[in-house]
């Protein structure tokens, strides 16, 4: 029988109640833990036997309905499937818990997903298409088809990538990754005849995936590794193939990405700039350009260096690629 491993724990827990608090606090509470537990089985000792006023929220308890997510050391988690003794390797022997969204607080660790929810729902996350009402058949998918999907079907809508995002947070716009996930889900879809509707929906500026900063930290949070950053790179490639990409700096910024790969083998940083916005654009930059140059981060266009490698570049962009700028 494995030995039970125990050790103490700080934990610095969010309080917050709309109704009656000014601003947020926070309790801690120290608490000998062992290598069995998760965050909440934490949070239900807390609440039971020191402070029943304690207010999150829970369900499955199995890692499949997203209720319980969480901020543990501004990391987005389930408390019901994270493991207590791999958190205090990452993070050491004291815990921050908070809600996802310590600004849209209600009490304690709930908070208002109103903004997620709503933004869930522009995309139109359900099967549209023509069925007969009486079928006498099933509509099969095939498994490549089913593939497709690339298991976006697996996302629980918890939230954790959507309150990590930083774009999410200083643009209300923004649809979030979440919401794009399923935008994908739903537009990779071979039964549905609403893809392109979705497309031009994520294609608009500042609401849609053209304001990903690419931090991967949609990537890093996803409990059921859904990996959102990759359905966002598939709606980026969706859009050029249904010949609907606006003509802007975000746009730009991608052919001009895919130019100098295919040019140079590399990529050249100052030509990517002045693709993406001109050259009048290029002059904001030119502070930033020196100190680059200085360091030796870019080159001047005349000094570009080609990959020893290009050939082979160049044939596996060809064999690759399947978007028409």
């Amino acid at each position: 029988m494995e030995a039970i491993t125990k050790q103490n724990v700080t934990f610095k827990v969010f309080r917050f109640n709309e109704e009656t608090d000014y601003l947020p606090y926070y309790n801690t509470y120290t608490l000998e833990v062992t290598h069995e537990e998760v965050v909440l089985d934490i949070l239900n000792r807390i609440k039971w036997d020191h402070d029943g006023s304690l207010s999150y929220r829970r369900s499955c308890r199995h890692g499949i309905c997203g209720v319980c997510s969480i901020k543990v050391n501004g990391k987005g988690i389930l408390a019901c499937k994270s493991r207590l003794f791999e958190l205090i390797e990452a993070f050491g022997n004291e815990l921050t818990i908070e809600p996802l969204s310590t600004k849209r607080a209600i009490k304690d660790l709930i908070i208002d997903k109103k903004d997620f929810w709503d933004k869930h729902a522009v995309v139109k996350p359900f099967l549209t298409g023509d069925i007969d009402e009486a079928p006498t058949s099933e509509h099969l998918v095939s498994p490549h088809d089913a593939e497709k999907l690339l298991e976006a079907d697996y996302c629980i809508q918890c939230g954790a990538c959507h309150y990590s995002c930083p774009a999410v947070e200083i643009n209300d716009q923004f649809m979030g990754p979440a919401a794009f996930a399923s935008a994908y889900r739903f537009s990779a879809d071979v039964r549905d005849t609403e893809s392109e509707d979705r497309l031009h929906l994520t294609n608009e500026e500042a609401s849609g995936v053209w304001d990903c900063v690419k931090c991967m930290e949609c990537a890093e949070v996803c409990p059921k590794e859904v990996n959102p950053i990759e359905k966002i790179t598939k709606l980026h490639n969706m859009i050029f193939e249904a010949g609907i990409a606006k003509n802007n700096v975000a746009t730009r910024h991608a052919v001009g990405f895919a130019h100098s790969i295919a040019k140079h083998g590399l990529l050249d940083e100052g030509e990517l700039v002045r693709y993406s916005e001109g050259n009048i654009g290029v002059l904001k930059h030119v502070p930033v350009a020196l100190k680059m140059f200085s360091k030796g981060k870019i080159v001047l266009p005349w000094n570009m260096p080609k990959s020893d490698k290009l050939d082979e570049i160049q044939k596996l962009i060809k064999s690759s690629s399947t978007v028409k700028f």
